[in-house]
């Protein structure tokens, strides 16, 4: 049998309460919560209580560690939200037109895709999304009418306002908003911002993204400032974080800061270890390693863009012991096995596919003592670490963590312990 802790929840390293009880503000009229809940692809068990969701994540995660192998893992409890209702701090809203009055006025249909479509599902209010974003949106609707700005007609190629991303500092309160347009000529661009901040006076800044192609993709290449700094800056887990419109940036704050502390706490640091940080984005948790106990961290990631933005925020936050590189992973892991190269504990967050076995290979090559192992898709994490478990390594402990409140989404952390 795979080992469970209690029923009671405990209360994770930065002592924000995560128990299922007293969810107050949580799903007291279920069936009337969300009237569109059937159609759009936002949230899919927003009509079924919170309580019900986080069970129904815990059997989940039993389930797929059942098989014997992992008989000695400690299958731990998922950690929900205490108010678990408008917590996506980065809001993509897209723009269609819809019907045509008497007048020649077009109609501006914005709100979330239906499930696995492209047609809008209107809403006038979305309960996981951040409830200033929301204004926001419904402000650029209201400035694009009054300055005849045209929504994109994405079968026909034509209009201007693509999509607008709203991304607010949960801890900061800054806001960001991006304007994707079908052109890179924005004749009223100053009007047009100064009249939606006017709406909305606590936004931080505006910029402009072009997107010509028909695709998608949502970002284009090209971008200008068009009010305030062209960045925010948001606080996580006691650092600083500079967020422009294609930084990658966890959309849930509040949970984010629950799942790298408990991997912090997964990884045991004393002050001593080397740490490397595989798949490290911009840098995140392995600042956050390099704070809370690493004596060096090494972070890798293929994507250029994201290891500049590693390196800037080790510089602003004053962190020297955290270094970054733009290398393959797996290949990185290899080259420090060559060298001979001492690592204590590795951090890993893959993609959704999870980890290739020339990666899973150079780790268990490197042999650290430790392995914290984050997914977003537990299912490919239980053949990753299956795999490690023929390699030396053993599954000590799985922590699961719910980004997503009503989705089917599972955030996983394991810790394996060389053998």
């Amino acid at each position: 049998m795979v080992k469970r802790m209690s029923k009671t929840r405990r209360k994770p390293a930065n002592g924000t309460a995560h128990k299922r009880a007293n969810q107050k503000t949580c799903l007291k009229n279920s069936e009337t919560l969300c009237a569109v809940s059937d159609r759009c692809g936002g949230c899919s068990c927003v009509n079924v209580s919170y309580e019900e969701q986080l069970k129904g994540k815990d059997e989940q995660i039993a389930e797929l560690f059942s098989d014997v192998q992992f008989a000695q893992a400690e299958i731990r409890l998922i950690l929900g939200m205490q108010d678990p209702l408008f917590y996506r701090d980065k809001v993509t809203a897209p723009f269609a037109p819809g019907k045509r009055g008497r007048d020649g006025s077009c109609e501006i249909i914005t709100g979330m895709y239906a499930a696995g479509s492209h047609r809008i599902i209107q809403t006038k209010r979305c309960l996981v999304e951040n409830e200033r974003a929301q204004e926001i949106v419904k402000a650029i609707c209201h400035v694009m009418k009054t300055h005849h700005v045209a929504p994109y007609d994405e079968v026909r190629g034509t209009g201007f306002l693509r999509h607008a991303i709203i991304r607010v500092g949960h801890e900061s309160g800054e806001v960001l908003v991006t304007l994707v347009t079908n052109e890179e000529m924005f004749r009223s661009s100053k009007s047009f911002c100064r009249d939606i901040v006017k709406r909305c006076p606590f936004i931080t800044s505006i910029v402009q993204n072009v997107n010509t192609r028909q695709t998608n993709v949502i970002l284009g290449e090209k971008e200008q400032r068009l009010y305030g700094p062209g960045f925010i800056i948001d606080s996580l887990c006691g650092l600083t974080f500079r967020i422009s419109s294609q930084s990658f940036y966890q959309v849930n704050a509040r949970q984010t800061a629950v799942l790298y502390e408990e991997a912090i706490s997964l990884a045991e640091l004393d002050g001593s270890q080397s740490v490397i940080d595989a798949y490290c984005g911009t840098g995140t948790i392995g600042l956050v390693a390099a704070k809370k106990g690493a004596a060096r961290v090494l972070g890798v990631d293929s994507v250029a863009s994201s290891i500049r933005d590693a390196r800037e925020n080790a510089r602003h936050n004053g962190v020297e012991n955290a270094s970054f590189t733009v290398a393959d992973a797996g290949e990185y892991l290899h080259d420090i096995a060559r060298q001979d190269e001492h690592v204590d504990v590795v951090l890993m967050d893959p993609p959704r596919a999870g980890s290739s076995e020339a990666f899973l290979d150079a780790l268990a090559a490197l042999g650290p003592s430790r392995v914290v192992y984050i997914s977003c898709n537990p299912r490919t994490q239980v053949r990753d670490i299956a795999y490690l478990q023929k390699r030396g390594y053993r599954l000590s402990v799985v922590q699961p963590v719910d980004m997503f409140p009503h989705t089917d989404h599972i955030e996983s952390i394991a810790q394996l312990l060389h053998i």
